[in-house]
């Protein structure tokens, strides 16, 4: 049994994200407002926050507005208006046809919004929590739950110095048990910690599925002829078929950079499909090359996105805990922005937290947590737009554009039905012999690039001699059962180049998963189609280092 040192809260929150550090201040203004002493700590397993903030980010202020009025007085680096949207549907690499705004919905309107790097608003608002006295650990993952009499009283960090065969090294140090009242869950999506908790309290036995997106963000520097700050271009179709849902985005950030990427649904069918090489084919399409053509790729990054909408979320409070933001599955995706939405689950959740501890006696119950989120504007947004993702699902890119456009911009989401996707994102893989093998072309080094090159960009860097967080249930089924029937798809929707399919000498196939490559998106865990791989936290500090994503 190792012996661990023992820290105690009044609330833990796990992720440094927009949820997590929207709660933590929150929570603390209210303290300081009743003049009480509550004591918060939010971990987080990147090395510094911001450093696994990847986000697009057009961000909508409306919960910062409610958290911090004064936020532009503090400096927060909420500064680039946006100006103009554009919104193209992409017929191949040359042919674009610019949507009017009448015909678009109006969820995609971004008048009075900024672009902004999300890691340097957390980072700001992690100044923020620490001024109100809030402590935050970076560098320290969230390795496990502290579950008694079916009550969550915490988490256990990650051990440090433990080697690849399991045993502790010279450097070994346990880690830490920090218990407290309540823990607020606030991971990002697919947390291992909130997937566990899921599973563990059956919070998604009334939910639909939930559904996924992989997004990829590229920072360009480009010619200062070319740059339109505040510009917003968003677009559909290629290089994605008819099959393939997602769309792109460019936005002309400050500094003469603009950002770029790509979503792409999880629920694609193709397994030979590699949603890297689709974002690099991007990038040749004429409205895209224009700007970057002569320019300068200095960051790059991927993440899964959790799209599945209202129906989808999962119960949200379980005995002695919360869970919100992309842990739970808050983004709307009909505005194709999370951000907003997460910050305002946390605030909910503190102000949950705060009446349930003004009580005389502590209860782990925080159900009326469910009727403060229905009661407020978040759940309202949500609902407006429960069917977006559904009706393209099953409607298709046109037809499924075409509902939304009239559900949105006519009866703002009020159409008196409900559309819902039962499919599991793994679940919707052909078969490989069922399946057009899809030849990418070659990067160029100039608009395309390969992986190793991208994820050298990333900054990613793990501690080499320690267990692989990236886990296989069974060792035999990626050769027996995923090359066999599937190709073994993860060779290509993983973006970072973790998993190959060798041949030794005597022709035998060997699957080898490159951990030291992973940048954290969770992909994998998502898509595998016999749900074999389980991603978990490395040891702390690992993974991507994004500067300005």
């Amino acid at each position: 049994m190792v012996e661990r040192e023992t820290m105690e809260f009044d609330v833990v929150i796990v992720g440094a994200g927009p949820a997590g550090l929207s709660c933590a201040i929150r929570l603390a203004q209210q303290a300081q407002e009743k003049q009480q002493e509550l004591m918060i700590c939010v971990v987080e397993k990147g090395s510094e926050v911001g450093a696994h903030i990847l986000s697009g980010a057009v961000f909508e202020t409306k919960a910062l507005d409610e958290l911090i009025p004064d936020w532009a007085e503090k400096n927060a680096p909420v500064t680039t208006k946006v100006t103009e949207d554009e919104i193209y549907l992409f017929k191949d690499q040359d042919k674009a046809t610019s949507i009017p705004h009448f015909a678009v919905p109006k969820t995609f309107k971004n008048d009075g919004n900024y672009i902004v790097s999300m890691g340097n608003v957390c980072r700001w608002l992690a100044e923020q929590a620490e001024q109100l006295g809030v402590e935050v650990f970076p560098g320290f993952s969230a390795h496990s739950l502290i579950v008694e009499d079916d009550e969550v009283k915490g988490i256990i960090t990650g051990d440090m110095g433990v080697g690849k065969d399991g045993e502790p090294k010279d450097s070994y140090m346990p880690g830490m048990e920090l218990r407290a009242k309540y823990t607020v869950f606030a991971e990002g999506c697919r947390g291992h910690l909130g997937k566990q908790l899921i599973s563990q309290f059956a919070l998604d036995k009334d939910a639909t599925p939930q559904h996924y997106g992989i997004g990829f963000k590229e920072i360009w520097q480009i010619d200062p002829a070319k740059h339109q700050e505040g510009k917003v271009v968003h677009g559909t179709g290629w290089p994605l078929d008819n099959e393939t849902h997602g769309g792109s985005f460019m936005y002309h950030a400050e500094n003469n950079q603009v950002v770029v990427g790509l979503i792409i649904d999880l629920n694609y069918k193709n397994p030979y499909l590699s949603p890297f090489d689709e974002f690099q084919r991007m990038k040749h399409q004429q409205v895209f090359k224009d700007t970057l053509e002569g320019g300068e790729r200095i960051a790059y990054g991927a993440r899964a996105i959790a799209k599945g909408g209202l129906h989808a979320l999962p119960k949200m409070h379980f005995p002695g805990g919360l869970l919100v933001g992309c842990d739970a599955g808050t983004l709307n995706f009909a505005k194709i922005k999370g951000n907003h939405t997460a910050m305002k689950s946390g605030i909910i959740a503190a102000d949950t937290i705060v009446a349930a501890l003004s009580e005389e006696a502590h209860r782990a119950d925080l159900s009326e947590f469910a009727d403060n989120f229905k009661s407020s504007w978040l759940y309202d947004e949500l609902y407006q737009s429960r069917n977006f993702g559904p009706a393209m699902h099953k409607f298709g890119r046109i037809l499924g554009g075409a509902y939304n456009m009239v559900d949105q911009n006519l009866f703002s989401g009020s159409l008196p039905f409900t559309l819902k996707d039962t499919t599991l994102d793994h679940a919707s893989l052909r078969l490989a012999k069922d399946s057009q093998e899809i030849s990418y072309p070659k990067p160029d080094g100039k608009l395309s690039f390969d992986k190793l090159s991208s994820v050298f960009l990333s900054n990613t860097n793990h501690e080499e001699e320690q267990p692989c967080h990236l886990q296989l249930k069974d060792a035999s089924i990626p050769i027996q059962v995923n090359l066999e029937q599937y190709a073994e798809p993860a060779q290509r929707y993983c973006p970072a180049g973790v998993y190959e399919v060798n041949e030794d000498e005597n022709g035998d196939k060997q699957f080898v998963i490159n951990g030291q490559n992973c940048v954290h998106c969770k992909t994998c865990d998502i898509k595998d189609p016999s749900q074999n791989i389980t991603w978990v936290t490395p040891e702390g500090a690992g993974g991507p280092n994004y500067p300005n994503m």
